[in-house]
């Protein structure tokens, strides 16, 4: 209702009798509640959440475990309806939180626990040792020989316990556990260095063949071995070291050292890669845990050392170390024509989180000529998909969201929490290569420290935003430039802006005056100028972040309380900006958000 005033009009009084004004009410409060509060599970088993929003007409939610949009396997998914379901194994009982963010206000969540029980294995206990024989029955005193010899063997819910020594074998699983029986397990026996060497072995399979190689097999778990020297010298032979392809569900590989894997073909034709997840059947490969391994010093051409690629969902890619690889460390691939019709052809709904990817560049790889181009990690194409608490140093490019195929966009991925520093090319880049290819599209990039990327000072800066790129967020990053001082670089000259910036930290090391942002294909070397011509920044800083220590020697990006950078940040709720900050420290600790990967 508008309010009417007295007012003068020439010299004539007129006066205007004012309606009683009764107050608005004031609008109440978004709240969030979730029902039931509390339920006990068994792994693998059902619970049904129904979320109540207060406040709004508009009731719809997004569900998340643990602050993970959708969940991930290790902590139970959650459906767009509620349904949770708990992890198929549980080594110790552990209480997962599963919340309810209101589409209609991202602060207001509401929250409800399961407590999951361990799991109870209940299967047999084969043998193979390099002392033992195929004939033989498999048990401690006469093992096997051959680990190929149990995995065409052992029934379902099985372990299989391979003993110190080299094996001279590619090994191919086809046999499932199930649901009911568990588990089949390929086990290092405990305290024993148990390897797969592929000296002197010829890639088969059709040309892309696994020292373990696990086709359509569901419910089965490799862990502890260490995989290694397997090389092909042609283009048509792909070696890998762990290569699971077509379908299947429930899938763990966990604990392996992968090195040496190598093609020796010196032009984009070679490849080989570490690990392979290929989705590439009409059913997805669903429930895959890829955690704690190391993958290193592979040659892999024109391939990637781990990589997730077509039709995959419901997958994670956690606290593995990848380092010293001539092409990309972790890779989320979509419409590379893996899997058979383009609905399902995209790596999503995964969790890449708690890695280390360092030293991965191609500037030693032929396939590149040499140059800079390999990512840490990298989503080419894929949606759904949380890049959470990474370090990533010496990569060409740190963390990368786009598509090389044209028209097609990696989408819906939160990168947030990470610590990206020393890359060649630049820290953070989204946007495709090229006019003629894909882009980005609805991307979040929230609570990042990127620290003197660009070392070859290339003008790429700290954050690259490169063609067709929109809809993104970009917000409470550090940006702490080298001596170039170039901490934006956004070069292609779109009609509207390819992301919304805001709540950013800004230096170089050099000092705040010679920070510089390029928007559009321009240059501008104060904050307030790129205000005005990018739109944003209303609430950006230009400071000294105040890190713990900036010394290569003892790099700590730890926030001193002196900081500008504590509690001035942007909530962007849960769903948003995660639980937990880089240490595994709550997000949320003071009066705000801080900006930066930690949280003081």
């Amino acid at each position: 209702m508008r309010i009417m005033k007295r007012y003068r009009a020439g010299l004539k009084l007129i006066l205007v009798l004012l309606p009683v004004i009764v107050a608005a009410p004031a609008m109440a409060a978004v709240t969030v509640t979730v029902s039931p509060h509390s339920v006990a599970k068994a792994p693998n088993k059902h619970a049904q959440f129904v979320a109540a929003v207060a406040g709004s007409s508009d009731q719809n939610v997004t569900w998340l475990v643990n602050g993970v949009p959708g969940g991930a396997p290790s902590i139970g998914t959650i459906s767009a309806t509620g349904l949770y379901i708990a992890p198929a194994d549980v080594p110790t009982a552990f209480a997962a939180n599963v919340e309810a963010v209101a589409e209609a206000d991202p602060l207001a969540t509401g929250n409800a626990s399961v407590n999951v029980s361990a799991s109870v294995a209940t299967g047999a206990t084969w043998h193979v040792a390099t002392t033992g024989s195929d004939s033989a029955d498999g048990s401690a005193a006469t093992p096997w020989k051959t680990i190929q010899h149990a995995a065409a063997t052992v029934p379902a819910g099985s372990t299989v316990l391979v003993h110190g020594g080299v094996y001279k074998e590619a090994v191919t699983i086809t046999r499932s556990g199930n649901a009911t029986a568990g588990f089949t397990t390929y086990s290092a026996a405990p305290g024993e260095s148990a390897i797969i060497d592929g000296t002197g072995l010829v890639v088969g399979n059709g040309g892309q063949q696994g020292l373990f190689t696990l086709h359509g097999a569901s419910w089965v778990r490799v862990t502890g071995f260490e995989i290694r020297n397997f090389t092909s010298n042609t283009a048509s032979k792909v070696p890998v070291g762990i290569y699971v392809y077509g379908s299947g569900n429930h899938i763990e590989i966990l604990d392996n050292h992968v090195h040496d894997i190598t093609t020796t073909v010196k032009t984009s034709a070679g490849d080989a890669l570490g690990m392979a997840i290929y989705g590439s059947a009409a059913t997805a490969i669903s429930y895959l845990v890829i955690d704690g391994n190391e993958v290193d010093h592979l040659v892999t051409g024109y391939s990637e050392s781990l990589t997730v690629n077509g039709n995959v969902q419901h997958w994670q890619v956690t606290h593995n170390n990848v380092h010293d690889d001539n092409n990309i460390g972790i890779d989320a691939i979509g419409f590379e024509q893996t899997a058979p019709t383009p609905a399902v052809d995209q790596a999503r709904d995964g969790w890449i989180a708690d890695n280390v990817v360092s030293h991965t560049s191609s500037i030693t790889n032929p396939a590149y000529n040499d140059q800079p181009g390999a990512d840490g990690i990298y989503v080419d194409g894929g949606t759904r998909i949380v890049i959470e608490r990474n370090a990533v140093d010496h990569a060409d490019l740190g963390i990368e969201l786009a598509s090389e195929h044209a028209t097609r966009t990696s989408s819906y991925v939160t990168a947030r929490d990470n610590l990206v520093s020393y890359s060649t090319i630049t820290g953070i880049s989204i946007g495709g290569y090229a006019s003629g290819v894909g882009g980005t599209d609805h991307c979040t990039i929230v609570d990042n420290t990127l620290f003197e990327n660009d070392t070859r000072k290339s003008g790429s800066g700290e954050f690259q935003i490169q063609f067709h790129a929109t809809n993104n967020v970009f917000e409470d990053n550090i940006l702490y430039a080298n001596a170039q001082g170039l901490v934006v670089n956004s070069f292609v000259a779109a009609s509207a802006a390819p992301a919304t910036m805001d709540y950013n930290l800004y230096d170089a090391s050099t000092g705040t005056a010679h920070a510089q942002w390029v928007w559009k294909n321009k240059t501008y070397t104060t904050l307030p100028a790129f205000r005005t011509v990018s739109g944003g920044e209303a609430n950006g800083l230009l400071a000294d972040p105040k890190f713990t220590s900036i010394a290569a020697s003892s790099l700590d990006l730890h926030l001193a309380t002196s900081s500008p950078g504590i509690d001035s940040g942007d909530d962007l709720g849960l769903a948003g900006v995660g639980l937990f900050d880089f240490a595994g420290d709550p997000r949320l600790a003071g009066a705000g958000i801080d900006r930066g990967a930690y949280e003081r």
